[in-house]
């Protein structure tokens, strides 16, 4: 049954990577929390280790479903270069930062800032003007220095602790530089690919610190079965969402982003 949910949550994972650029981190994150936490005591090191593991797979998974989805979306002609380097370079400067400190950093802290950092986002896209709505007649700016530099620095840091891609940030920045939901939610898959590629090789060659065994299936905090059946899910959604690259109505698409936002951080906080 574990890995029958986790299949069901690839795809649906996928299909946010695709629809939303959320890169699967806002589905695997919780999912595997929550799994982790019913099928393992608070006194076992899977248990201890329940929201490092769940950050750590998140950011591998990643890979494989925000790749895809970049090359989708490039073929689709939604992919605006100068929007993607240098700041995904910054992205994942920043990223290294933030692996780091996940690592040294207790799991009901990393759950805690989860929380707390989707409320911030919700509450900015709701009431800051710029998200919800858009006019056809807006001409699209380009990123500033400070917004490429640090900007991506901190979305680096903030996502990579976090196993989320950044794009719960990068979508509001694109979406208040002009660019329409479509668009703006197709970079962020390219942006999130410095975090996991960087926030996964991080976790693993930090596995020497790890104080305890999680066993045969894990390379540092990465569990590789969960990593294998989840990325087998995403494959299937993103198969499967394709079709609708460039269909929803940008005013629907802005408000079941911020839908979607409000369900992971609802269970994110029960319990």
């Amino acid at each position: 049954m574990f890995y029958v949910l986790l299949a069901c949550f690839g795809c649906l994972s996928g299909i946010t990577a695709v629809l939303f650029g959320f890169g699967g981190g806002f589905v695997v994150v919780p999912l595997l929390y929550r799994m982790l936490t019913a099928s393992h005591g608070a006194g076992e090191p899977i248990g201890q280790s329940a929201m490092h593991i769940a950050v750590a797979t998140s950011t591998c998974v990643m890979i494989v479903s925000a790749l895809i989805a970049t090359v989708k979306h490039h073929r689709a002609g939604n992919l605006i270069r100068h929007y993607v380097w240098p700041l995904g370079g910054f992205i994942g400067l920043g990223a290294l930062v933030g692996a780091v400190a996940a690592m040294w950093a207790s799991s009901e802290v990393i759950r805690y800032a989860f929380i707390v950092y989707l409320g911030v986002t919700i509450l900015d896209c709701l009431f800051r003007r710029g998200f919800l709505t858009q006019s056809d007649a807006v001409i699209p700016r380009r990123l500033s220095r400070a917004e490429v530099s640090a900007g991506g620095i901190s979305i680096g840091a903030i996502a990579t602790f976090l196993g989320v891609g950044g794009s719960v940030m990068t979508v509001p920045l694109l979406r208040r530089c002009g660019l329409n939901m479509s668009r703006a939610t197709s970079m962020a898959n390219p942006l999130s690919l410095p975090v996991a590629v960087t926030g996964t090789l991080t976790y693993m060659a930090l596995a020497g610190f790890i104080e305890f065994d999680l066993g045969p299936w894990f390379v540092g905090y990465v569990d590789l079965m969960a990593f294998a059946v989840l990325t087998l899910g995403a494959l299937v959604g993103i198969r499967l969402a394709t079709p609708w690259i460039g269909r929803i109505p940008d005013r629907l698409h802005a408000w079941v982003y911020v839908g979607l936002l409000l369900v992971v951080m609802g269970g994110m906080s029960l319990g």
